[in-house]
């Protein structure tokens, strides 16, 4: 059974160990910089959920997850502004092609509806054009393109 737990201490090295496969390296930031990222973002007076994937007490990817804008973001998207983010996925690559990023996904908007840090309309994610499973997946739960960018990636958003 999928389950996602807060990066601390003891689970951080364990997460830095996994890694997508090299084609899928242009889509997505190394979990050290996620986690480097959450940290800024933090102490930046913003707000970010690092999570890692696990099956069972294995760990098979990290997400992360946000929400608003931190000191920092001087050119966020509109839709950033109290609006939750699924900021990162990632399955690593011994584990993928077998249904993981689908519950992970799951997993990140159940989060996302309990509403940790106060309500909100939306759920948006950005994410490369070329990157055609992920665009399919994220579709397949309602995100919708909306034309804007953030940076060079398509930006879509749920209604939550």
């Amino acid at each position: 059974m999928l389950k996602l737990e807060k990066i601390n201490g003891k689970n951080v090295w364990e997460i830095l160990k996994l890694h997508v496969s090299e084609e899928q390296k242009s889509f997505v930031a190394g979990n050290d910089i996620s986690i480097i990222e959450a940290y800024t973002t933090i102490t930046g007076n913003g707000y970010a959920f690092p999570f890692g994937i696990y099956e069972e007490d294995t760990p098979i990817g990290f997400l992360m997850i946000g929400i608003d804008t931190d000191d920092y973001w001087e050119d966020a998207p509109a839709i950033a502004k109290g609006n939750y983010n699924l900021w990162r996925l990632m399955i690593d690559k011994d584990y993928q092609k077998k249904g993981y990023g689908r519950e992970a996904v799951r997993l990140a908007l159940e989060y996302i509806k309990t509403f940790p840090c106060g309500e909100a309309q939306y759920c948006w994610l950005s994410y490369e054009p070329e990157n055609v499973v992920a665009g399919r997946l994220y579709r397949s739960f309602g995100f919708v393109e909306t034309g804007e960018l953030d940076g060079e990636e398509l930006i879509a958003v749920l209604k939550i």
